[in-house]
């Protein structure tokens, strides 16, 4: 499996369990959708980790740069970050307009940054670390 598909699949995932948050909201039910915010959190904070801690610095030491686009990734997940905070907040108030308008912008950040990552990043991940490709995904699977 390469980088790219492995990441790819998880960004999917993430994407179906804010769907799941959407849905519930929309549906007036907080309880469900304050379930499924927190399993969709901890799934995207999982996924920085991986990309945090493992794939970018792979990536960095064998491109000898940290200021390229791993860098400017990192900088998008702090916000995503301050987002996913903004977002608890308007679930614990049961704020629905607050929570679509959060939504919102969380969703064009991750759909621009997830498209840098998938069609850039990812693929330039799997020309220059190819020789380690399968031992960082079984990296972050297990992480």
């Amino acid at each position: 499996m390469t980088i790219s598909t492995y990441m790819r699949d998880d960004h999917r995932h993430c994407d179906d369990e804010f769907a799941k948050v959407e849905r519930a909201v929309n549906a007036g039910d907080f309880k469900e959708a304050f379930g499924h915010f927190e399993n969709f959190m901890v799934d995207t904070l999982k996924h920085f980790d991986r990309e945090e801690e493992i794939l970018f610095p792979a990536f960095e030491a064998a491109t000898l740069s940290t200021e390229g686009p791993t860098y400017v990734m990192k900088l998008e997940h702090n916000q995503v970050r301050g987002l996913l905070e903004q977002m608890k907040d308007t679930l614990q108030k049961e704020d629905k307009d607050q929570f679509f308008s959060v939504a919102d912008t969380l969703m064009i950040l991750l759909q621009q940054h997830n498209m840098k990552e998938e069609q850039m990043l990812y693929a330039m991940c799997d020309q220059v670390l190819e020789e380690k490709s399968a031992q960082l995904v079984e990296q972050m699977k297990n992480h």
